[in-house]
This record gives structure tokens, C-alpha cells and sequence, in this order.
């Protein structure tokens, strides 16, 4: 069975330039319990900004919610001639998880079709999800590979020099791929994103759902740079994991024996909600053609700090922060809702 990388495919990193942008629209209400219509006016400012610099492409059950969802983003001014609705039904909205992993090579573009099983069964049912990248191949008329192991595109990160960011506790985690070990899962990431090197952190952040997505924690930047999410409190529970991820990614070392360059990013102060702390982080940040959507959380001390940082290593895009305190009651933010297609 051939695989991207025997065949040259490769995932480019999301700084590279988009034809366009998938999302899922939010519908299960069991993700936003007694929340869910707070959660459409951030998502479609959201959406109106990546619009200006690409198309984006909706997945939608019906046309009543195509409607709906139309009504939604005419309320914010949001150019719809550059967003592309299509009928294709889903269980949840997180479609960096269950969308389409789309790999490159020159001239050509094709579809990894990774299983998924909503963070290890724990939210049944996810029929519908798992059929959205065969959709939007068949919608394309892209090939396919299907390499037949459970893989959420957030548990992934990428530069464009061929190296994976992951961490152990999700992609290790006897709820995904039981019958492999680190190595084989190695193995996998290199053969179907074409990858040469991996290079695995520790634990993910309080209240993710996902077992510790890298998308909530550590970002490539540029191919020498990643922002990594740090809570100077001591007593803070996410204070000693963070710092253990923070050594180890400053013991890696680029191809060229040069260190890999570390930026911190503050967390935000913690967001409690129904007596559950909630996954907020400035590490979800989307990375579109036109802009970097920084998710906040009306904190008046961190929200500024972190679109600082992140405005000073995106200089050739508008870094722009969107409320996202009613979006991460779903456990996850702007990254976790979309999934980027290249040129």
C-alpha cells in the first residue's frame, strides 16, 4: 500500500498559503450545554476575518441550517460570496479533528483520511464526523490514503522542514491506537504527513477533553520557532507540567544542530464554568492567509501580553483576538474548529 510520503506528498505548515478553510458549523447543543447561541456571534467574526484573504467552506446537515447559519453571518457583515456551503452532515463542530488532513506535493494535492473516534469514544456518536474527509475528497476529486489508525489533526503541529510536534499523553494513549507503540505511531506520522523527524512533549492543560492536544500548548511560528503556553503560578495545576514542556522543547535541536527558538505565551487566567475549569489557551490560535485569529478570554492583564507576542512574530498578517470565553465551554477554541486546505 503506497503512502504520501512514498508517493512525495508532505503536510505544509499553516503559515503556507491557503486555498481555503474548512469548518464544521456548530449544532450539537450537548457541546455548549445552555450556551450554544452565545457561541455564533465570535464564530462567525471568525469566520468574516478568514474570508477576507480566502474561501471558506462550511459543512452543513441541511438547507434549514445553511440558512440559519446565512442569517448568523449576515449579522456580522461577513462577505459570503467568499464562503461555500456544503451538505455534508456531522455529529460535532471540531473540525481540526475530523476534517480533511491535506497533503501537497508540486501540482498535486490529495486527502489523509485518519480514523477518528471522538478523543477515544468519549463522545458517541461520531459516524457522521468520520466520514468528512471521504466527503470532501469526493467533493474535490482528490485521492485518498487511508492509513486505518485513529489521528486528530490537534494532537499534531507542524513547521515546513518536515518536523512533527505531538505530545505523549494523547497520541500514547490506549484510547486511540492500543496495538501500537511509539515508535509504530512514528511511523505512521512520517509515512502519511511526510515527516522526517518527531519530537514529543509531555502533558496537555486542565480541562482538555482531547488528552492533551499540542494545539493547546505549543505552536510553530516559523521553522525555527514555536510560542509555548506557561503559568507562573505555583500553585496553579497547570504550572509543573507546562515547565516540564518547556525544558524538554528547549533541549531540541533543529537539522542544522542549532536550537529550536522558544517564545513563552501566558495563560489566561483560569475560566471556570458550571464547576468545570475550561481548556482556555492562547496556543489556539488559526493561522489563515490574511490573519492570525488569537483566541481571548476578557482577561484585561494576559489577552493584551499574548496578542503582543504573537503580533511581533506575525508581521506579515493583522493579529486579531476574538472573544472566546462562551466558545471554550466546548473545550476548544478557534483552532479546534477549523481546518486549513493549501494551495
Amino acid at each position: 500500500m503506497s503512502t504520501p510520503k512514498a508517493e512525495g506528498f508532505r503536510f505544509p505548515a499553516e503559515w503556507q498559503p491557503h486555498r481555503a478553510t474548512w469548518l464544521s458549523w456548530p449544532h450539537n447543543v450537548n457541546s455548549w450545554p445552555g450556551k450554544i447561541e452565545t457561541i455564533y456571534k465570535p464564530y462567525c467574526d471568525f469566520v468574516k476575518e478568514v474570508a477576507k484573504g480566502e474561501e471558506v467552506c462550511i459543512n452543513v446537515a441541511t438547507d434549514q441550517m445553511q440558512q440559519k447559519a446565512i442569517e448568523y453571518l449576515k449579522a456580522v457583515d461577513a462577505d459570503l460570496s467568499r464562503i461555500k456551503f456544503y451538505q455534508h452532515p456531522t455529529n460535532d463542530a471540531w473540525c481540526r479533528d475530523h476534517g480533511p488532513a491535506f497533503v501537497i506535493k508540486e501540482g498535486d494535492k490529495a486527502i489523509v483520511n485518519w480514523g477518528y473516534n471522538a478523543w477515544g469514544e468519549k463522545y458517541p456518536p461520531y459516524d457522521l464526523d468520520n466520514q468528512i474527509p471521504t466527503k470532501v475528497a469526493e467533493q474535490l476529486g482528490l485521492k485518498v490514503f487511508n492509513p486505518g489508525i485513529v489521528m486528530e489533526g490537534g494532537s499534531v503541529d507542524f513547521n515546513d522542514q518536515g518536523i512533527v510536534l505531538t505530545t505523549t499523553a494523547c497520541l500514547l494513549n490506549k484510547n486511540r491506537n492500543p496495538h501500537l507503540n511509539q515508535e509504530q505511531i512514528e511511523g505512521f506520522l512520517k509515512d502519511y504527513y511526510g515527516a522526517s523527524q518527531i519530537w514529543w512533549i509531555g502533558d496537555g492543560i486542565v480541562g482538555d477533553d482531547t488528552d492533551g492536544h499540542v494545539d493547546d500548548i505549543t505552536r510553530f511560528v516559523n521553522n525555527n520557532t514555536v510560542v509555548t503556553v506557561v503559568e507562573p503560578n505555583e500553585a496553579d495545576e497547570n504550572h509543573t507540567p507546562l515547565q516540564e514542556n518547556l525544558q524538554m522543547l528547549k533541549s531540541f535541536k533543529l537539522p542544522d544542530g542549532s536550537p529550536l527558538q522558544v517564545i513563552e505565551l501566558p495563560m489566561p487566567n483560569s475560566i471556570i464554568y458550571d464547576d468545570q475549569r475550561l481548556p482556555a489557551s492562547y496556543a489556539n490560535f488559526y493561522i489563515a492567509n490574511e490573519c492570525v485569529v488569537v483566541p481571548t478570554y476578557r482577561d484585561k492583564k494576559n489577552d493584551p501580553v499574548a496578542l503582543e507576542i504573537l503580533s511581533a512574530l506575525f508581521t506579515d498578517r493583522k493579529v486579531i483576538g476574538i472573544d472566546s470565553t462562551d466558545i471554550v465551554w466546548g473545550l476548544g477554541s478557534f483552532h479546534c474548529l477549523s481546518q486549513q486546505e493549501p494551495v
